[in-house]
């Protein structure tokens, strides 16, 4: 009986002791349909089995010729002076027992071409790369040509997100939305959102060398207790305390009530300050298209799409396109 071992150095984290499935994959190979085990997994510390305990058990099992790989890239210590040790002295305990212990990874033409494909895998999928062929994939099928380019930007982003081409036909820029929204951008103005999920997803890395930040009051302890108290939902509350600081950009991708009180504020405005981009895509069925048709009325500048189709995902793919174009 021939047993193949293979020898790995061992790690405090289990994750890292994966070389039973090597084993597997080794075994498979050399022994289809074969039910023992073959070749089996040892280590030399920090994990078990214990290389000695393997060779004890293989020779117990019957083993008379055990095969000893060491799973080491090169000849270190362990490879040329621990496991010859162990080996040597197993020698002693049981010289019925052939023993053959081979050369460590080492220097090899395959091994160069695992590490050119590692690398070659890295790179393609690096999220920028990601993206560009996500982007060339949704261009590649369907027409967008017709689209103005900044328009174009938006949508192409949001299908991205939500692998969605109905979005294509039924997002409805204001003339005056996405220059509004960059303007704001580079003006420094803060972002207001509805729900947390939106402004968790929003690039700050982006909005923050302008000198903007996000903010959303949903969770704020006195918007529970007005909510509580007038029977208004948080998010309507919400967003009536975050308009008093004059966002550049209202963001509303979950609440239909925070839309609705949202128009309502900025319509009761002046004139004379400059009113918001209001990006209102909230999903649902109650009031959030009926919602969302109102917002398309309006003079002021928004992005919207008449569907009951939306989200947070939506809104915040709408916002970073702008972040992005910015």
């Amino acid at each position: 009986m021939e047993k193949i071992i293979l020898v790995a150095h061992g790690s405090m984290r289990k994750e890292a002791n994966n070389v039973v499935a090597i084993c597997r994959i080794l075994h498979n190979q050399i022994h289809q349909n074969c039910d023992k085990d073959c070749v089996e997994p040892a280590y030399l510390q920090f994990s078990k089995p214990h290389i000695k305990d393997v060779i004890n058990n293989s020779i117990v099992k019957g083993a008379k010729k055990i095969i000893i790989h060491p799973f080491f890239l090169t000849s270190g210590n362990h490879v040329v002076e621990d496991i010859p040790h162990i080996i040597d002295e197993a020698k002693r305990q049981h010289p019925s027992v052939e023993f053959i212990y081979t050369e460590p990874l080492g220097i090899h033409d395959k091994l160069i071409q695992v590490i050119l494909d590692r690398i070659h895998s890295a790179d393609c999928m690096s999220p920028n790369k990601i993206e560009k062929r996500s982007f060339e994939i949704i261009e590649g099928d369907v027409d967008l040509s017709h689209i103005p380019d900044e328009q174009r930007l938006v949508i192409r982003r949001v299908v991205h997100a939500t692998a969605d081409f109905d979005f294509i036909d039924n997002l409805l820029f204001h003339k005056d939305a996405i220059s509004r929204g960059i303007d704001s951008i580079k003006s420094g103005l803060n972002i207001l959102t509805d729900v947390e999920m939106a402004k968790a997803g929003i690039n700050e890395k982006l909005l923050s060398k302008w000198g903007g930040k996000t903010y959303c009051h949903i969770s704020d302890s006195d918007v529970e207790v007005q909510s509580h108290d007038t029977n208004k939902t948080k998010a309507e509350i919400a967003i009536q305390k975050g308009l008093q600081n004059n966002p550049g950009i209202v963001v509303i991708g979950n609440a239909p009530t925070a839309l609705l009180k949202t128009i309502e504020i900025i319509n009761k405005r002046d004139d004379s300050i400059l009113k918001p981009l209001v990006i209102g895509v909230p999903v649902g069925f109650v009031n959030a298209l009926e919602s969302k048709t109102l917002l398309s009325m309006q003079t002021f500048p928004f992005i919207t799409n008449l569907s009951k189709k939306g989200g947070s995902p939506v809104a915040v793919a709408i916002v970073n396109a702008l972040l992005k174009m910015a």
